[in-house]
């Protein structure tokens, strides 16, 4: 099993699981793969080096990606994403990359997906014909604008394609 690190044209880094070279090459060439986070099929391998597990730590010797002090995007009690504001500019790529997927998969569990019905169900709620509770769904940028102007809050929230489906 070769695990290579990927990076889109955007810049978004993942990591792939490919049975060799070959099935890695294919995958690229055929298009099926893509970037989990934009779905961009321009896909290059990044450099890496080998992982040698040459056994476990001595006790007391924690890596520093785990220390509790340790700079980056950690959740916090409530679950909500915890970044100090005096941090937050000084985060890398990878962890507002990771900042997002927590509230992506947060705005997943938490929401239910209405589809195209998401500007009447919003209605709905703001008038109080039905019950509130967190949707998600598709709208226009004219239903949108529409929306706004009748005082409902609604925020665009692009979805990686990764999180529309069930994942096997």
């Amino acid at each position: 099993m070769k695990v290579l690190n990927l990076q889109c044209q955007h810049g978004h880094g993942f990591e792939g699981w490919f049975s060799s070279e070959d099935d890695f090459q294919h995958q690229l060439s055929t298009g099926f793969l893509a970037c989990p986070m934009c779905g961009d099929a321009q896909v290059a391998k990044l450099p890496s080096a080998p992982r040698l597990n040459l056994g476990a730590s001595q006790p007391g010797h924690e890596s520093r990606a785990h220390a509790p002090d340790s700079p980056g995007v950690a959740a916090g009690p409530t679950g909500q994403c915890a970044v100090p504001a005096d941090n937050a500019a000084s985060l890398v790529p990878q962890a507002v990359q990771a900042a997002w997927l927590h509230v992506v998969r947060r705005v997943m569990a938490s929401t239910e997906d209405v589809g195209q019905r998401f500007a009447e169900e919003a209605r709905k709620m703001h008038y109080g014909e039905c019950e509130a509770r967190g949707i998600r769904g598709h709208a226009t940028p004219q239903q949108t604008e529409e929306l706004l102007d009748e005082g409902i809050a609604v925020m665009p929230l692009p979805v990686p394609d990764g999180f529309k489906d069930t994942l096997q």
